[in-house]
């Protein structure tokens, strides 16, 4: 898929069909994510990928908008030290937020449904994942084949027109 192409193909998958991802496209996507962008080329990212049933069931409870993870093929759980300040927290958030759209993008790429879900509770991740002290798992990346429709580009997108969100010069 050209990357234009994954760009509009590229949904929130919540559905997934029971079929396991290969190694080597979870290593795309995983390699995706460790060559995203980051403040000051900090690069703050740990990547836990998760594929068994089990602890996958458990991991979807860590917040209430995580369910989808339950059925997924495998999910990135995307992990970084505690930060210091409010700083740090704030270059997190925009960091992890590049490494997980390139993430879905590749995934969309290669076919594979990707969605997202936060972490509320930290010390369920912790336990689920087996964090040292001092980390926490930022963002959670679901992954897997689509059950029903196939990821294709989107002809007609949900989303606010053009004109109304591009302003040029000024506003």
């Amino acid at each position: 898929m050209e990357t234009w192409d994954a760009i509009r193909a590229r949904r929130n998958v919540r559905e997934y069909a029971d079929r396991d991802i290969a190694r080597a496209d979870l290593e795309r996507i995983l390699e995706a994510g460790r060559r995203a962008p980051s403040s000051r080329n900090w690069q703050p990212w740990h990547f836990v990928v998760v594929t068994s049933r089990e602890r996958l069931v458990e991991l979807a409870k860590v917040w209430e908008g995580a369910s989808h993870v339950a059925s997924s093929n495998a999910t990135v759980a995307l992990v970084a030290a505690e930060p210091d300040d409010d700083l740090h927290r704030e270059w997190v958030q925009y960091d992890f937020g590049q490494a997980t759209a390139t993430m879905m993008l590749v995934a969309a790429d290669l076919g594979i449904g990707s969605g997202h879900a936060a972490v509320r509770d930290q010390r369920l991740a912790r336990q689920v994942l087996g964090l040292p002290d001092g980390y926490e798992c930022v963002y959670l990346i679901a992954l897997g084949y689509p059950a029903g429709r196939r990821l294709e580009p989107v002809r007609k997108p949900d989303r606010r027109p053009f004109d109304e969100v591009v302003r040029w010069e000024r506003w």
